[in-house]
C-alpha cells in the first residue's frame, strides 16, 4: 500500500495493520480505514473549505501480473455557532476528480446512516454554484446533548450524525460518494436559569430551573437548616415536576413551596408608614450528571412581598390650650369613621378644628373649651377614671452583622446592693466594659465569654447570661426571688440563615495515625574569671597559671551563648567547690545552693548585669564573687588547688515550671540543666589563711562538666 501524505511511504499490509490503518479486500471491492488524526492523512483546501484527505494506491501481485487500485476519501471541516452547525462540501472534490468533464447527478442528506424524507431535506440542505451546504441547529431531531461539569459549572455538548451521498458521472462512469460524519459541537457554555413565577397573592413560591440536558437528575434540595430527598419534599408538600421541551431534548424543573413552610422566612418591612410581609426562600439544588455520577449544586434565592394589613391608630399631645390629635390611616383594607368626642366627624366640624389630611395622616386641633371635650371633675362617690395603657420599647441588647453584641444591664431599684461593676457574663473573667451605680455595658462577641450557639431551622440563636459573680449573688437570689424574677439576664441575638454552600468531598483512610517525635538541641554556656568587678576584661587560657593573693576576690561570669531570644533568661541554681577535679569528690564547699548565696561568714556576692556594648540580653549573664577565703576548711587544709562548680537553669521567662525559674528556693530541678566546671589552683602562705569554718556538703551529683584554669594563689 503506498500512502500519499502527500509524499509517497510505502507499506507491506502487515505493517499497515500494526499501525492501525484497515486494508482488506472482496473479490470486487478494496476496503482501506484511517482516523482523521493518523499520521497518513493530511489537510488540503479544497474551493476554500478545509478537508482531510486520505489518498492511497493499492498494489496487488500475483507472479508476473500487477493490478494497482487508486483510492482516495475526502472529509470536510465542520464549523460551529452556539446555534447551527454548518457542514461545506464543494461540489467538486479535486482529490476525488481527475477530468474536467464532471456531472453531479444526485445529493441526499440522512441522519444517522437514514436518508431523509424528500420533504424535509429542503430545512436542512442547499447547494449554490459552488458548494453544498448542509445546516443543522443544535438540539435537531437525531442528536442527543451530553452533561459536563466544570468546576460545578454546567456544561454542554451536542452530538449528531449526518449522512451525505453524492451520485456524479466523470467520463462515463458514474462515482458514488458517501460520507458518514459523527459530528460533536464544542462545550456550550448554558447559563442555567430561574423563572420565578411566584404571584404572591396565591402565597406559593413558584420557580423554573433549566434547561438541562436528559443526563442530570435532581437528587435533593438544601435548605438552611435541613437536607430532603426529593421523596421528602414530595412528603412535605412541595411540588417537584420535570419538563421536556417539545422542540428539543433539553429539560426543566418546576418547584412549588407554600409561604406557609417552615423553610420559608418572613420578616416585616415599613414604607411610608406602609407595612409589608416579606417571604424569602433559599435553597440550594443538588444535581447529578448520571453517567459520570458527577454532583453540582445551583442556589436560588427568591422573595415575595405581601402588604400587611396595619390598622388605624390615634396618638396626640396637648399644650396649655389646645389637644393636637395625629391619625394614621393604616393600610387600606380598613374603612374607618372619625369620632370627636361624640360626634361624627362632618365637613364643618373638621373645618372647625383645622383638619387637615395628606392620604396617611389626619391632623386636627381640639381647644379645652369645645363642646366635645369633657372636663372630669373628682366626686366622693364613684369617681370617673380614664386609664391609658402606653407600651414602649427599651432596646437593651444590640447584635451587629460582624458578630458583636452590645447589652445594657439596668439596676432595679428592687436590688439597692447590686454593684452593677461586678456583673459578669457566662465566663467570669468578661466583665462591663463601662459601669457606674446605675447600669453596666458589655461589648463581647458571639464567639467568647461563654456565648452558646444554637441552631434553629431558620436562624442561629447565641446567647450569653449576666449575672454577679461573687458574693453579693445571694443578695440578688434573695432580692429577686421575693419579686419572683431570675438572678440572671439573659442575652439573645438572633441571625438569619440566608446563604448556603454545598460542599463535595471524598474520604480515604488515613495510612497512618499522625505522632510528633522528640527533638534535641544544644546550647553553648560558657564560664569566664574577670579581672576585677567591672567585667570588662577577662583571663584568656594562654593566661594560666593565674597568680592572685589570698585577700583578693574571684568575679565569676556565665553566660549563655548564641542565643539571641529576650525570653529565655540563665539562672545559677547551684556552684560548689571541690579541691580534686572530680565534682563529686569530698570536701565540699556550697557556694550557691537553689539560686540564693550559702551563709557564711564569707558569702557570694551577685553582680548585677546592665546592657552595654558588649551585653544585648541581661537575662543570658550572671555574674558573682567568691572571697577566697571561702575555700579554706581549717589551717591544717592547704591544698594548692581548688575546682569550682556550677549548675545552669535555662528559664523561658513566658512559660516559668518552677523552682528558681520562679525565684523559688526549691531543692528539684526544674528545666534544662548544664554542668560547667572551673579549675583554680590555690597557693597561699601559712599566716593568711582563714580561721572561719563552712559547710562541706555530702551531696552526690550525676551532672556533667567541664574545666578551666589553673588560677594559682599566693
Amino acid at each position: 500500500v503506498v500512502f500519499f501524505t502527500p509524499e509517497e511511504r510505502i507499506m507491506q499490509a502487515t505493517e499497515a495493520h500494526q499501525r492501525g490503518y484497515g486494508v482488506g479486500n472482496t473479490p470486487t471491492r478494496v476496503i482501506l480505514r484511517s482516523s482523521k488524526s493518523a499520521l497518513a492523512t493530511y489537510t488540503q483546501t479544497v474551493a476554500g473549505v478545509p478537508m482531510k484527505v486520505f489518498k492511497t494506491s493499492t498494489i496487488f501481485e500475483k507472479q508476473w501480473l500487477t493490478a494497482r487500485v487508486d483510492a482516495v476519501a475526502a472529509c470536510p471541516v465542520v464549523s460551529f455557532t452556539p446555534t447551527m452547525i454548518t457542514w461545506r462540501l464543494p461540489q467538486r472534490i479535486d482529490p476525488l476528480m481527475s477530468s474536467g468533464r464532471v456531472q453531479l447527478l444526485e445529493v441526499y442528506l440522512g441522519i444517522n446512516g437514514q436518508t431523509l424524507d424528500p420533504t424535509q431535506m429542503p430545512a436542512k440542505l442547499s447547494t449554490d454554484d459552488s458548494y453544498i451546504i448542509v445546516q443543522i441547529p443544535v438540539g435537531a431531531d437525531g442528536g442527543y446533548f451530553k452533561s459536563h461539569i466544570q468546576g460545578n459549572r454546567y456544561l454542554l455538548s451536542y452530538t449528531i450524525e449526518p449522512m451525505l451521498e453524492l451520485l456524479w458521472t466523470e467520463d462515463g462512469e458514474d462515482t458514488r460518494y458517501k460520507v458518514l460524519f459523527p459530528i460533536t459541537t464544542p462545550l456550550l457554555s448554558l447559563n442555567l436559569q430561574v423563572f420565578d413565577e411566584t404571584v404572591p397573592k396565591q402565597q406559593v413560591f413558584k420557580l423554573v430551573l433549566g434547561h438541562f440536558a436528559p443526563d442530570v437528575a435532581l437528587m435533593n434540595i438544601t435548605f438552611p437548616s435541613e437536607v430532603l430527598t426529593i421523596a421528602q419534599c414530595h412528603a412535605r408538600g412541595f411540588n417537584i415536576r420535570e419538563h421536556v421541551s417539545p422542540n428539543s431534548s433539553l429539560k426543566v424543573f418546576t418547584l412549588e413551596v407554600p409561604f406557609t413552610d417552615p423553610a420559608v422566612l418572613q420578616s416585616v418591612r415599613f414604607n411610608f408608614r406602609m407595612g409589608f410581609i416579606v417571604y424569602s426562600l433559599h435553597l440550594t439544588f443538588g444535581l447529578l450528571v448520571l453517567n459520570e455520577f458527577a454532583p453540582f449544586s445551583h442556589t436560588v434565592y427568591l422573595e415575595a412581598t405581601l402588604e400587611d394589613k396595619v390598622p388605624p391608630s390615634v396618638s396626640g399631645s396637648c399644650d396649655y390650650q389646645n389637644f393636637y390629635v395625629l391619625v394614621e390611616h393604616g393600610t387600606s383594607d380598613f374603612n374607618f369613621h372619625t369620632m370627636v368626642g361624640k360626634r361624627l366627624l362632618t365637613p364643618g366640624l373638621a373645618q372647625q378644628y383645622g383638619y387637615m389630611e395628606n392620604g396617611t395622616h389626619s391632623n386636627l386641633v381640639v381647644p379645652f373649651a369645645a363642646p366635645d371635650v369633657e372636663l372630669l371633675h373628682q366626686l366622693p362617690l364613684g369617681p370617673e377614671l380614664t386609664v391609658r395603657v402606653e407600651c414602649f420599647k427599651l432596646f437593651f441588647s444590640e447584635c451587629f452583622p460582624n458578630g458583636t453584641i452590645t447589652t445594657l444591664a439596668v439596676k432595679l431599684e428592687s436590688v439597692p446592693s447590686l454593684n452593677p461593676s461586678e456583673l459578669t457574663l457566662l465566663d467570669p473573667t468578661c466583665g462591663p466594659v463601662y459601669s457606674d451605680d446605675r447600669y453596666a455595658y458589655f461589648v463581647f462577641t458571639a464567639n467568647s465569654c461563654g456565648t452558646t450557639r444554637k441552631f434553629l431551622p431558620n436562624a442561629m440563636l447565641y446567647e450569653n447570661d449576666i449575672s454577679e459573680f461573687f458574693s453579693l449573688v445571694f443578695a440578688l437570689l434573695t432580692a429577686f426571688k421575693s419579686h419572683g424574677l431570675s438572678s440572671r439576664l439573659k442575652v439573645s441575638c438572633y441571625y438569619d440563615l440566608n446563604t448556603t454552600h454545598a460542599v463535595s468531598f471524598h474520604t480515604r483512610p488515613r495510612r497512618s495515625e499522625p505522632y510528633a517525635e522528640n527533638a534535641k538541641g544544644q546550647l553553648q554556656v560558657a564560664m569566664r574569671l574577670s579581672l576585677d568587678d567591672s567585667f570588662r576584661e577577662f583571663y584568656r587560657l594562654e593566661d594560666s597559671p593565674i597568680m592572685k593573693h589570698l585577700q583578693q576576690p574571684l568575679y565569676f561570669e556565665v553566660e549563655l551563648m548564641s542565643a539571641i531570644n529576650p525570653q529565655v533568661s540563665l539562672e545559677l541554681e547551684n556552684c560548689w567547690a571541690t579541691l580534686d577535679e572530680d565534682k563529686m569528690s569530698q570536701p565540699r564547699w556550697d557556694l550557691i545552693i537553689n539560686g540564693c548565696p550559702h551563709t557564711d561568714p564569707h558569702h557570694v556576692v551577685f553582680h548585677p548585669v546592665w546592657t552595654d556594648a558588649r551585653v544585648q540580653y541581661p537575662s543570658h549573664l550572671k555574674r558573682f564573687e567568691v572571697q577566697m577565703f571561702a575555700f579554706t576548711e581549717n589551717e591544717e587544709d592547704l591544698s594548692p588547688q581548688v575546682f569550682v562548680h556550677c549548675d545552669v537553669v535555662i528559664c523561658d521567662t513566658r512559660n516559668p515550671l518552677g523552682g528558681i525559674c520562679n525565684g523559688q528556693l526549691l531543692p528539684s530541678k526544674t528545666n534544662f540543666l548544664l554542668s560547667l566546671l572551673k579549675l583554680v589552683t590555690v597557693n597561699f602562705p601559712h599566716s593568711l589563711l582563714s580561721t572561719g569554718k563552712r559547710h562541706i556538703s555530702e551531696e552526690q551529683s550525676s551532672k556533667t562538666f567541664v574545666t578551666f584554669g589553673p588560677v594559682i594563689m599566693s
